[in-house]
């Protein structure tokens, strides 16, 4: 494998990428009929493009066996440059030095175009440059995927705050369900601080868990002390933070279950408008019908 080869994903990515690829499509061909400026953002870019291994194949009466393969097909970041009606310009951010680079050889390899390669903590750069008089000429999308639970609330509350960017979120429920265990006695503090981050709010400790009466034995006496666990399922984890994310953002589509038939659900896959005029929601919507309908 190349240096540079960035390995990741499985179904979920290619059904992720091909509903962001949709969406971008719609938005730009939409946008660019009236604004002045159409951004895209990938805060978790990666290396521009993705190394997947196709398993090897059995053969059968019609179909010869075929051997084990890899095979590059494009991450996020090629997928915006290839966007027409282009965007105006793309700011791509990631941590990993061997991204960058990846991430500027790819830059090169588009002479003309409006591209930043950005290195640094996603949330760290959103929060230090989001604050900006320019966003009431300029809309964007800014694409949230990243490796774990890196997503801080306060990155997505000062994007809510621009009034000007659509954002995906593909948002780790496995990740939310192994924190957030069903014994709460078994969160520790550091995953308490964690959970607490990426939700904005401590207030989680009583909304999702509930107060379990003590066991009482025949003598009349108690077995265990009072424990709190987790009331909500999976669904139910979902719903929360779809409702998190509705109390900053005026508008949150129904979101993607990713893998689709998988259980239990491992990703989902949020689109949230932070433009509160009645077309932005409308368009938006649209999009996200006509994205359906599609698939």
């Amino acid at each position: 494998m190349a240096a540079d080869d960035h390995e990741f994903g499985g179904q979920h990515t290619d059904i992720k990428l091909e509903i962001v690829e949709k969406y971008l499509q719609r938005y730009s061909a939409a946008l660019h009929t009236w604004c002045d400026a159409v951004w895209y953002i990938d805060a978790f870019a990666g290396t521009g493009s993705r190394t997947v291994r196709v398993k090897a194949k059995e053969g059968d009466l019609f179909e010869e066996p075929a051997p084990e393969y890899v095979e590059q097909r494009r991450g996020s970041a090629k997928i915006a440059l290839d966007i027409d009606p282009p965007f105006d310009r793309l700011v791509f951010m990631d941590a990993k030095p061997k991204h960058i680079a990846a991430l500027k050889a790819l830059k090169a390899s588009y002479p003309g175009r409006d591209i930043d390669v950005v290195r640094g903590d996603a949330n760290d750069l959103i929060q230090k440059e989001i604050k900006w008089d320019g966003w009431k000429k300029t809309r964007a999308v800014m694409f949230l995927d990243p490796y774990g639970m890196e997503v801080e609330w306060d990155t997505l509350r000062l994007i809510a705050d621009t009034k000007a960017i659509d954002v995906w979120y593909l948002f780790s429920l496995s990740g939310l369900y192994r924190q957030a265990a069903r014994d709460m006695s078994k969160i520790d503090a550091t995953k308490e601080r964690a959970l607490t981050r990426m939700l904005g709010t401590d207030a989680w400790k009583s909304e999702l868990y509930s107060p379990i009466p003590p066991a009482i034995d025949l003598l009349g006496s108690l077995e265990r002390e009072d424990v709190r666990q987790r009331a909500a399922d999976v669904a139910g984890l979902e719903r929360y933070v779809r409702d998190r994310l509705a109390q900053i953002f005026p508008k949150v589509l129904d979101p993607w279950p990713l893998p689709p038939k998988e259980r239990p659900q491992r990703f989902s896959l949020f689109c949230a408008i932070s433009n509160p005029s009645p077309k932005a929601i409308r368009l938006a919507e649209d999009f996200g019908r006509s994205i359906m309908r599609s698939r």
